[in-house]
């Protein structure tokens, strides 16, 4: 059964760091690009960085870049977002998400495998 599960949400304050894990399936992870959304509360969901399944190129929204890092350790079949200079605007739940189509992944509607969400609080 394809599963992600989140963990490592939680309270920072204006500036500071988080780091979220999913943890994934043998098979997702082999097969499919992993990354990150998120959704203000009142706001849609939107996309916040991936990561290529077969080469661990990463890709980025406009809002995070270079504040934000994503990567994934094999082993484990985990992926990371480290984030950093972390904003009261970067609060949000934040869900780990699948598809096998690397456009796919890129739009919610595409996506085929949703976690069930960290909340991530940022206090100015």
């Amino acid at each position: 059964q394809v599963q992600l599960v989140e963990s490592g949400g939680g309270l920072a304050q204006a500036g500071g760091s988080l780091t979220l894990s999913c943890a994934a399936s043998e098979r997702t992870f082999s097969t499919s690009h992993i990354g990150w959304y998120r959704q203000a509360p009142g706001k849609e969901r939107n996309f916040v960085a991936a990561v290529t399944w077969y080469n661990g190129i990463p890709h980025y929204a406009d809002s995070v870049k270079g504040r934000f890092t994503i990567s994934s350790d094999n082993v484990k079949k985990t992926v990371y977002l480290q984030m950093n200079s972390l904003k009261p605007e970067d609060t949000a739940v934040y869900y780990c998400a699948a598809a096998r189509d690397w456009s796919h992944l890129q739009v919610a509607s595409g996506v085929e495998t949703w976690g069930k969400g960290t909340l991530v609080t940022v206090s100015s």
